[in-house]
């Protein structure tokens, strides 16, 4: 369950949806990419202010309020309950703390401070996307089509990612030079690459 709807519940929610969670949104107002889940049936909406009834069946609570009150109403009856709570930016209310996270495809980089410093983690967050680009979820997808032919090949698999890397591979996916990226691969591999 998320209380809450607004941009910083729209990204917990969408978060959750995407690990499989199915997730009741209680807030009277919905942000626009809440209502767009909510019109293709991802998440159950309860429009209405928070009310400890709404706990009920909650495995998880996550309070995304602007409002102290509401967050510590949540926070107390969740324990109280024996419910994992987390209220955003505000770890003294929570059992639990989540990681600011960069993803490129399958590349997951979190970082956390313990809940110390949920500014400098955002920060950090944003850092990390500029400095890792969406060239990285695609090198991983190649490096990874290219894994079990480097396991095969005892000691190769760290020699061809250095001949790689140092043939230019991640400048080639940078500037999306496809013929390039297949000619570095093919030249230190001996591997076709198909590239979507």
């Amino acid at each position: 369950m998320v209380v809450g709807g607004g941009d910083v519940a729209a990204r917990k929610v969408k978060r959750l949806c995407e690990s499989g969670a199915e997730v009741l949104v209680v807030s009277p107002e919905l942000a626009p990419e809440l209502i767009a889940l909510k019109s293709a049936r991802k998440i159950e909406h309860a429009a209405a202010r928070y009310d400890v009834q709404h706990l009920e069946g909650a495995v998880l609570i996550i309070g995304a309020t602007d409002n102290d009150k509401i967050n510590e109403a949540i926070s107390s009856d969740a324990r109280r309950l024996g419910i994992p709570v987390n209220i955003v930016d505000d770890p003294q209310k929570c059992d639990f703390i989540l990681p600011s996270i960069v993803e490129r495809g399958d590349l997951v980089i979190a970082c956390s401070t313990g809940g110390g410093s949920p500014a400098l983690a955002r920060c950090l967050r944003e850092e990390l996307e500029a400095a890792y680009g969406e060239e990285y979820g695609i090198l991983l997808k190649l490096l990874g089509g290219l894994r079990e032919k480097m396991e095969k090949n005892a000691g190769v698999g760290k020699v061809w990612f250095e001949q790689l890397m140092t043939k230019g591979l991640m400048e080639a996916i940078r500037r999306k030079d496809n013929n390039k990226v297949k000619e570095i691969i093919r030249e230190v591999t001996g591997e076709e690459v198909h590239l979507d």
